[in-house]
């Protein structure tokens, strides 16, 4: 198998030269050897490679190679720039280390030196068309060839840094090329570790003659590269040119003032785009005299550091044109009163902080609504930005107006969405229970507040972005007071642990597949000219049938109802987690979690995760340290998997993390390293109704300072939908505690309602079981009584329930225990029930008249209710708010609704 040219490389050539390639076995044989050793060579530098050695056999091909080397150097790119930034300070050091590499070559030559020599022989050979791609092959031999000989040091920055030029050049340098070399300079001047200041301060203290002399000194002794280098200009002119030009830069000479002042205006115009980004000119610019910007560019395109130099080149440009847009005084005020700066630029005292901690607030304050009344704990709801662009950053607010227009909205103002946003754009904690879902005919009122929370999401993402490349800007400005200013100010305290700030948990695949979908829809056309492996999400999330089933003659059968097939209907996977990024033109899906802005997950993706790191010290989950924004959507589908799993998330959330993760400390929030950033942390549950492990989550596990908000909202009931003459029994099992009211309810069915079962010659009986734990406890007394049953859960076999309702329905079996969740994943329509008995209610208030319309049929037609004073939220969504209280009140004990 030959070595075939990589992506990389056939985008940077154009296509009317490529015809001049042809394979070469020998040159990919050399080549693999080459990469072999030079893999084995950054092996003691990355001693947490993912790789124990190079798959460079006949089964992986250029580009497979490719990824191994660059999978394996990405961690070290930062320790590289910040060594040749000292040694281009400190030339006597640099010549030290040369003299170890000489040295260090010398004793191996063997086959690294033949696989070189041979590459040499095998690139001359090559048409005058590779120009641009050996130019990568360069770039790449000189980063790992001679400069990786020092053992890495971790700093603050990243980047590579322009040389130095010349006393001539900076007479003709261009207003934009002193603004680049300002910013590289800052990047020069920040603070070393103690070990560098000593040495620093002993080679100051030498004649500076002395250290240019050193310093021509090292540059006249040739290299492995430079060699190379001289080899590959007899088949090139541009690499010639570019040797010839590397030598005068060594040597500080200049052929003259036209040549040096063209090649700075060369440099000044590559840099149009990238002079606002955060490190200036630092990334990929190590020499770039020698080199072509567009390789370069192609090079590390995907690597972390020009990701983030894309990321303050978007939030320099998105704050340019904020400033003109509709006058000056917009963007201004939008900066300097915005909730995000408000909310967490707030400090808490030591009471504030022992008032949160004991959970002190009570829903004292309220506003009423269509038909429901939103209450809070902290005064006055009131909508503190009742204008455009109603605190949103403005490309996503014009973006926004235009969706919403397209869609055919015409007041925004006074629209469902706009109302909500403003709701999360206040900061505090909410609790919406009366979403009417897609899969339940509520496709426009769920699409509206979902809308509004990835509006949320994204503007609390692009600005803190904005912030933290305003910051920098300001740095860079001040480099020599920028220590000084980062410790004495608070204005440059903008960071977290770690990147990610919004976790959005879901409960399936399909859902995610429909979020995420809408969020790349409400991103700015600029941010996402490219959305990074929308395929492979597209194959993994997207499976299957839509989120909305229209055709009610698809492949599910005509028997189950419409929101089930609307939410069945699509990937049903409940283990998934993706990471979000956002870059300058580009959404990155499938990022790290650590450099990731948005993670996307279900619980149980997030609880496989915590269990591996609490089983492998290696791993850990400390992405989820500086989430400041959490939303739960569909709470009421994540009742009907593992609510359990989603209090542990929630207690994982906003923990000091155990590594460092590159932050840089000097600007963490002061709230973070108090261990106090729950209370900065905004948490919207939603959900189509209210339980008590719902609640429990808000009112414990929600501390935010800004206060909670929560709805209160009038049940009308679902009685009506019960299409029989059935004869419904309510009867109330009075108990004085919630923990023994599970014994109550066993107790009063052993002693009350089971000997009438037991006489009763009649089969059909079926009881219905909200819980799991009830199903176990009633299933294992019907045994121990040997009674006539079958059995129809969530964890049942598919051949059994066939089993199960064959046998009920032919009466060889008296009774059926069924529970809610079977109901729920499965949606069967028992037949030959002939009395029903609901042991607890269903939380799902639609499944409540389904079951009782399974009596069709029946001789008797008569329905048994079990409930106590605490099921008052299940019961109010069956019978209506106003009679549930009456029933939980009232001094009689059974209660008849026919």
């Amino acid at each position: 198998m030959y070595l075939t040219p990589s992506p990389e490389l056939v985008n940077l050539t154009p296509s009317s030269e490529l015809a001049n390639l042809t394979p070469s076995p020998e040159l990919a044989n050399v080549a693999r050897t080459a990469s072999e050793h030079l893999f084995a060579l950054l092996k003691p530098y990355t001693p947490k490679s993912p790789f124990d050695r190079l798959l460079a056999d006949d089964k992986f091909d250029a580009e497979q190679i490719w990824q191994q080397i660059d999978i394996q150097s990405q961690p070290l790119m930062s320790a590289i720039r910040c060594q040749v930034n000292k040694f281009e300070k400190d030339p006597k050091e640099l010549k030290s280390i040369f003299k170890k590499a000489v040295n260090l070559s010398k004793r191996n030559e063997g086959l690294l030196g033949l696989s070189i020599h041979r590459t040499q022989a095998a690139f001359t050979e090559l048409p005058a068309s590779l120009d641009s791609s050996s130019s990568i092959f360069l770039r790449f031999a000189e980063i790992f060839g001679y400069k990786l000989m020092a053992k890495p040091k971790h700093g603050n920055k990243r980047g590579f840094i322009r040389p130095r030029t010349s006393e001539i050049a900076k007479k003709t340098m261009n207003k934009r090329a002193r603004r680049n070399r300002s910013k590289a300079d800052t990047v020069l001047d920040r603070p070393s570790s103690p070990s560098d200041s000593a040495t620093s301060s002993e080679e100051h203290s030498n004649v500076a003659s002395e250290s240019e002399q050193e310093e021509v000194a090292v540059y006249k002794e040739p290299t492995m590269y430079d060699n190379l280098l001289k080899t590959l200009g007899s088949a090139s002119e541009s690499i010639a040119d570019a040797y010839k030009r590397r030598q005068r830069a060594e040597e500080g000479k200049n052929d003259s003032d036209e040549d040096e002042e063209n090649d700075l205006e060369s440099v000044s115009g590559s840099e149009e785009d990238e002079d606002v980004s955060e490190n200036g000119s630092e990334s990929g610019d190590l020499d770039p005299d020698d080199l072509q910007g567009a390789s370069l560019a192609a090079m590390e395109e995907h690597s972390d550091d020009e990701d983030e130099d894309e990321d303050d080149e978007a939030s320099d440009i998105d704050g340019e044109e904020e400033m003109t847009v509709n006058g000056h005084s917009i963007a201004k005020e939008s900066e300097s009163s915005s909730s995000f700066s408000d909310h967490l630029g707030y400090k808490l005292s030591k009471e504030d902080v022992e008032n949160l901690s004991t959970n002190k607030g009570k829903y004292k304050w309220g506003v009423d609504a269509a038909n429901c009344k939103w209450v809070a704990t902290r005064e006055y709801l009131e909508d503190s930005y009742m204008n455009s662009p109603y605190g949103l950053n403005m490309k996503l607010y014009d973006h926004w107006l235009d969706n919403y227009k397209s869609s055919g909205g015409h007041d925004l103002h006074s629209s469902r969405q706009r109302s909500f946003f403003s709701l999360c754009n206040s900061y505090r904690d909410i609790l919406h229970h009366n979403k009417k879902p897609f899969y339940l005919k509520g496709r426009e009122e769920d699409s509206s507040i979902m809308d509004a929370y990835l509006l949320h999401s994204l503007n609390h993402i692009f600005r803190t972005r904005d912030l933290v490349t305003k910051n920098d800007k300001t740095l860079a400005k001040h480099k020599e007071s920028k220590d000084q200013e980062v410790l004495n100010s608070e204005n440059f305290l903008d960071h977290g642990f770690t990147r990610p700030k919004v976790l959005i948990l879901l409960p399936m695949a399909s859902i995610a597949f429909r979020v995420i979908n809408r969020l790349i829809q409400l991103t700015p056309e600029g941010h996402k000219v490219n959305v990074d492996h929308i395929g492979r999400f597209s194959g993994e999330f997207g499976s299957g049938q839509s989120d909305v089933q229209e055709d009610e003659d698809g492949i599910w059968k005509k028997s189950k109802p419409l929101d089930f097939q609307a939410l069945f209907g699509g990937k049903n996977d409940d283990d998934f987690m993706i990471g979000i990024k956002f870059t300058k033109k580009t959404i990155k899906l499938y990022s790290d979690f650590y450099t990731s802005d948005l993670i996307v997950a279900s619980p149980l993706g997030l609880i496989r995760k915590i269990e591996d790191a609490e089983a492998e010290k290696e791993k850990d989950v400390d992405y989820l340290s500086s989430i400041e924004v959490l939303i739960i959507d569909h709470a009421d589908v994540l009742t009907m998997q593992n609510w359990s799993h989603v209090n542990t998330v929630v207690e994982q959330l906003n923990h000091i993390p155990s590594k460092q993760h590159g932050t840089d400390i000097m600007r963490i929030r002061p709230w973070y390293l108090d261990g106090q950033a729950r209370f900065y942390r905004q948490t919207i549950v939603l959900g189509s109704y209210l339980n008590p492990d719902i609640n429990v989550l808000f009112n414990h596990h929600c501390l935010n300072y800004e206060g909670r908000v929560k709805l209160l909202h009038e049940h009308k009931g679902v009685l009506p939908k019960v299409l029989l003459q059935v004869r419904q029994i309510y009867e109330r099992i009075d108990t004085e505690s919630i923990i023994d009211a599970d014994d109550a309810r066993f107790d009063y069915f052993k002693n009350k309602v089971f000997p009438k079962i037991k006489d009763s010659v009649q089969g059909g009986i079926m009881l219905f079981i909200s819980s799991y734990f009830e199903f176990v406890r009633v299933r294992n007394f019907l045994k121990s009584q040997d009674a006539s049953m079958c059995l129809l859960g969530e964890y049942t076999q598919k051949k059994d329930i066939s089993r199960s309702r064959v046998w009920f329905f032919k009466e060889k079996k008296k009774m059926m225990l069924y529970t809610e969740r079977a109901h729920f994943y499965y949606r069967y329509k028992i037949r030959g029930i002939q009395n029903l008995i609901i042991y607890s209610l269903p939380e799902r208030k639609e499944f409540y008249p389904e079951i009782v319309n399974m009596l069709e049929g029946s001789h008797s037609m008569n329905c048994t209710v079990l409930f106590s004073r605490f099921d008052l939220l299940r019961l109010e969504r069956i019978v209506g708010t106003g009679p549930a209280k009456r029933m939980v009140k009232s001094d009689k004990r059974i209660f008849t609704f026919c």
